[in-house]
């Protein structure tokens, strides 16, 4: 008898820290920072996600972004942090992505839409729950030529502006965009800096998925990109 009250015990306690466990993780906010630099033929990505005050952390960093010389295919340089900035084990990685992958992921996220019902409703409902904050978007733009060069900057400046509109219609922005463009006159450059801070608590991102899940429809998926050619191929083993 003794041994069975020990047993329910056991299981009460391991149940109540999987329990504290999940909580933990639903109320869990994700902050992710990003930042883009495009400087003619320089290009560099950063992505930081941290968690629970900076003791979860994870760095991605694209630091090189070229046209392949044998075709054209993107490469790109891509390196990975974890834990603590500077202490954390690095992985490097020299990835190429041709047109025909590029073009299976946008067929694949097609197919996705297909299939669940109500997906636009469904990621509305999660982009208003997460928050955007410290946008940071500068532009320096020029052709060469005075009058284009204004026209441009013109362009730039309403498509930043509607762009910006869009997304605070979805996201709660937290501060006022810091938003500027600067025409080049003396010559021809296009050179981009982008980065802001993007916060949502990793339950609400656990509902949306469920949601997508629970409202799927059309039979099986027919994905073809890496990612999630094996959903498909596990749907066709059942």
């Amino acid at each position: 008898m003794k041994k069975v009250n020990g047993w329910i015990i056991t299981l009460i306690v391991i149940s109540g820290l999987l329990l504290l466990l999940l909580l933990l993780i639903i109320i869990t906010k994700l902050t992710i920072t990003l930042s883009l630099y495009h400087g003619n033929d320089n290009d560099h990505f950063l992505i930081k996600f941290r968690a629970w005050y900076g003791l979860v952390k994870y760095k991605v960093e694209v630091p090189m972004v070229k046209l392949d010389d044998e075709g054209p295919n993107i490469v790109f340089e891509e390196k990975t942090e974890k834990g603590k900035e500077g202490k954390g084990k690095e992985k490097d990685k020299l990835k190429k992505e041709t047109p025909e992958e590029i073009l299976t992921s946008i067929k694949d996220f097609q197919e996705l839409v297909r299939h669940v019902a109500g997906f636009h409703r469904i990621v509305r409902h999660f982009l208003s729950r997460v928050k955007l904050d410290d946008v940071q978007w500068q532009t320096v733009c020029g052709t060469g030529d005075a009058s284009t060069t204004g026209t441009m900057t013109g362009l730039i400046w309403g498509a930043k502006g509607s762009l910006m509109g869009v997304i605070s219609g979805y996201m709660n922005l937290q501060s006022m965009p810091q938003i500027m463009v600067v025409p080049s006159f003396q010559k021809a450059i296009i050179q981009m800096d982008f980065s802001c801070i993007i916060t949502f608590r990793v339950g609400h991102a656990i509902l949306a998925g469920i949601k997508m899940i629970k409202l799927w429809k059309g039979g099986k998926p027919d994905f073809q990109s890496k990612p999630l050619s094996s959903v498909s191929e596990k749907n066709q083993t059942f």
